[in-house]
């Protein structure tokens, strides 16, 4: 699950500072969204080409730490 957080980047020059994708703009609420929608994997992946499998099931990994409110190390753009 710590490979899958490094994806994960919390930048106040970068929409500012809510945890987002690494390399993109796009906003871990944004996917989890999605996917509470009824979105499968496959239809995000379809609308946002730059990501990949690991990054949706990253911003799953960082949603299940911070339910569960445990520390955890995200690291800056």
């Amino acid at each position: 699950m710590e490979n899958l957080l490094n994806r994960i980047t919390l930048d106040p020059e970068i929409v500012h500072g809510k945890p987002s994708i690494r390399g993109t703009r796009i906003l871990v609420s944004s996917i989890l969204e999605y996917l509470a929608g009824g979105n499968s994997v496959d239809e995000i992946l379809e609308e946002f080409k730059e990501l990949t499998k690991e990054d949706i099931l990253a911003c799953l990994a960082y949603a299940s730490k911070a339910i569960n409110h445990q520390e955890f190390k995200i690291p800056a753009a």
